[in-house]
């Protein structure tokens, strides 16, 4: 029952505060204008929304720590505290990006010292060697330049997953609700009695509920935006959740594997074509999906039910079954990119690639 209390008391914090920090970014013009083809919004649109969950999560946190005294020797304040100031980090260099529009090279900054800060930390960094399902396990035991390998792989790791977060954000409620799907598989995971983790379940529980809360507001048709810090914080959360008491990296990356190849794909795609690799453009595949007809709702459920169906299989799955699901899942986002190049190529013979954007079709619900 616990674990309900904890997300509904999220939740609410997260319905009570983001209207307020709507009223704050219109206050402050942190304003996302439309002012690209690649907008699609046709309006300004008010950004700090990340804000509302990360102070939904880190009060409901401070209550839990309070209230409900975790077991220290079993997970160490210093790891709730990490998440509070790695957190704040993001929060602080995304709303500055946000209201000033920071140059490219300055958005590694914030997200490489929130990783360093969980990495100094301890979490995750304990990890010595990832499950091998082919063969013998996979040894982080090893020192590079004199520093442990396994606190390189987790730095490396949380980048990842907060870029991986920050690029999706492209559609109303893709970001947050996969993310909102992440956290709810890493909490089922967790309580699975050979895993038994309460501690890390309830911090994934209350991300959850921080996430449903703010998802009212930002769901199709959206009257806020994450913004910078939103979309970073969450890949933090979720790379955070998936190491903290072990590694579930398998499980999160079944259950982010369509946005993480689909920013592989559109990173190297930018770095083939010489260009930078944080330059926006309509390439990715909820954008594609939007060219070839869909509605922003439709496109955000056809990429939340792919993530859904891996993250369900993904709790039951031993080592070899979550292998056979990442390859069954390669081959889903291979095929499913192929079809929507080929589809859209037809329907598209003679536009120009700098023309090939529309209005986008907005479904006919009444704004929260």
């Amino acid at each position: 029952m616990a674990y309900i209390y904890y997300f509904f008391i999220t939740a609410v914090l997260a319905m009570i505060l983001t209207p307020l920090i709507k009223r704050l970014a219109y206050k402050l013009n942190v304003l996302d204008v439309p002012d690209s083809p690649r907008r699609i919004h046709t309006k300004p649109m008010p950004l700090m929304g990340g804000l509302a969950i990360f102070l939904a999560v880190v009060i409901t946190i401070l209550g839990y720590l309070y209230f409900g005294r975790p077991d220290y020797e079993v997970m160490p304040k210093k790891f709730f505290e990490a998440i509070i100031l790695g957190g704040s980090i993001l929060m602080i260099g995304g709303t500055l990006d946000d209201k000033f529009d920071l140059p490219p090279k300055l958005l590694w900054l914030f997200p490489a010292l929130a990783s360093l800060v969980i990495v100094y930390s301890g979490i995750g960094v304990g990890i010595k060697q990832l499950s091998n399902p082919l063969g013998a396990p996979i040894s982080l035991d090893f020192a590079v330049l004199g520093i442990p390998f396994s606190a390189i792989f987790i730095w490396l790791w949380m980048m990842g997953m907060i870029f991986t977060t920050k690029f999706l954000d492209g559609l109303d409620g893709l970001c947050a609700g996969i993310s909102f799907i992440g956290g709810l598989t890493l909490f089922a995971l967790s309580l699975l009695p050979h895993i038994n983790q309460p501690i890390t379940a309830t911090l994934a529980i209350i991300f959850c509920g921080a996430l449903f809360g703010y998802l009212f507001f930002s769901f199709n048709p959206a009257s806020i935006f994450l913004g910078e810090s939103g979309s970073t914080f969450l890949g933090f959360m979720l790379g955070t959740l998936s190491v903290i008491s072990g590694g579930k990296i398998a499980t999160a990356l079944l259950v982010m594997g369509i946005p993480i190849l689909d920013v592989a794909w559109v990173i190297v795609r930018r770095l083939w074509y010489h260009t930078s690799p944080f330059r926006a453009d309509r390439k990715h595949l909820h954008f594609r999906l939007l060219d070839l007809g869909f509605t922003q709702r439709q496109a955000v459920l056809i990429l939340y039910a792919i993530s859904a169906i891996f993250g369900f299989t993904a709790v039951f799955l031993q080592s070899l079954g979550k292998l056979i699901a990442l390859a069954v899942l390669f081959c889903v986002m291979l095929t499913l990119a192929i079809s929507v190049v080929i589809l859209y190529k037809r329907q598209h013979p003679h536009i120009p690639e700098s023309e090939r954007t529309r209005p986008l079709p907005v479904d006919d619900l009444p704004k929260v």
